[in-house]
């Protein structure tokens, strides 16, 4: 079954989104420096430009570059005065998603923060509100991000939230006993913070959203979306 989602994923990215130089070497430039391969696909990535540009958005923020590919997608959804800051806690990445971004000639709109970005976060309040936010880093701070995100939103921002589905192993809440920070396996961790994101997202006083899943490329997997009101 996964052959076919391949298949219809590469149809699709040939079909509707198209060849695209650039990004295909900022993926080989991700590869070759021995980064996951876990960017977002090529209809993934289209459809965050799209919704930049739908949204309008000037201010757009990023949290986990990897090697820039969606940072570069974001970037593009954006006229010449836009501005994307990126939050990547990992400096070798960074350096990585630099030389991607400026190949494909969007640096321009692009600032890297390096660091913690819970710690990047805390220090964004005066160049807030943000009106498009893609949070896609470590998924055990998710509510965290998804918090901070709607302190520095204003009404009408749109916040996507990646991988929400894991596998379908988000449906089950049970945490095993492991190494976690918190008591769990790394993955259990991920699952608990995607689970309290994935609440937060549906109690939110300040927030309309929704969460989609999906087949392809990366496997089962899906992510949310949501408005500030």
């Amino acid at each position: 079954m996964k052959d076919q989602w391949n298949d219809v994923d590469r149809y699709l990215k040939d079909t509707v989104v198209g060849p695209d130089e650039a990004l295909e070497q900022a993926i080989g430039a991700t590869t070759e420096a021995g980064m996951p391969a876990i960017e977002v696909t090529a209809a993934q990535g289209k459809l965050l430009m799209l919704l930049a540009r739908i949204r309008g958005a000037r201010k757009v923020l990023e949290i986990g570059t990897l090697g820039g590919f969606s940072t570069i997608w974001l970037a593009r959804g954006m006229d010449d005065d836009g501005r994307v800051i990126s939050c990547e806690y990992e400096p070798r990445h960074a350096e990585v998603a630099q030389r991607n971004l400026e190949r494909a000639g969007v640096s321009a709109k692009v600032d890297i923060r390096v660091g913690a970005a819970l710690d990047t976060l805390d220090g964004l309040k005066d160049e807030a509100p943000f009106d498009l936010f893609f949070i896609d880093a470590d998924k055990a701070n998710n509510p965290k991000y998804l918090e901070w995100a709607v302190k520095l939103s204003r009404p009408g921002s749109v916040i996507v939230l990646d991988n929400v589905v894991r596998g379908g192993s988000v449906r089950d809440g049970a945490v095993a006993e492991g190494t976690g920070a918190s008591g769990g396996t790394v993955e259990d961790e991920d699952i608990r913070g995607t689970r309290e994101a994935l609440e937060l997202l549906g109690s939110h006083p300040n927030l309309d959203s929704t969460a989609i899943q999906t087949v392809g490329a990366k496997g089962w997997d899906g992510f949310a979306l949501a408005v500030v009101v």
